[in-house]
């Protein structure tokens, strides 16, 4: 069995990675932290995987991002997932304009839509895609 690397934290380090942990904006973020608070306590890198339910892998590859990076390393990098279908930025006029002419069904402003922008995607989508725009259109006007 190989030597168990221990991570030595600086009070602020300790603060924000405690901060981190029990308010981070997203749930990756806070085990990351978490990860790096059990690995400043002696703990293995099979041990903390086990607690999390993850490999010793992962918390070895969270650990080389935290010494070059620091806390701001353990944030999840824009630019992953899936990109939407729909842009506000590119598409929102023409969804407007179509939903405008089919008001009562959803499913033809859909069926227009697709011909229109040559992209296949579901009525939800297009209703996720309004209401999003929506709200965001709303908290302008509020603001």
């Amino acid at each position: 069995m190989g030597k168990t690397k221990v991570i030595q934290l600086s009070d602020v380090q300790r603060q924000e990675l405690t901060n981190g942990h029990r308010s981070g904006e997203s749930h990756a973020f806070r085990e990351r932290c978490q990860m790096i608070l059990l690995k400043s306590e002696k703990r293995t890198s099979r041990e903390i995987a086990r607690l999390m339910s993850c490999h010793k892998i992962t918390v070895n590859e969270w650990v080389k991002r935290f010494e070059a990076e620091g806390v701001m390393g353990l944030k999840t990098r824009p630019g992953r997932g899936r990109r939407a279908i729909l842009q506000a930025s590119t598409d929102l006029k023409r969804v407007r304009a179509a939903v405008g002419r089919s008001r009562q069904r959803i499913s033809l402003a859909r069926t227009e839509l697709e011909a229109e922008l040559q992209k296949p995607f579901s009525t939800t989508t297009l209703k996720r895609f309004l209401k999003k725009t929506i709200a965001a259109s709303n908290e302008l006007e509020s603001d």
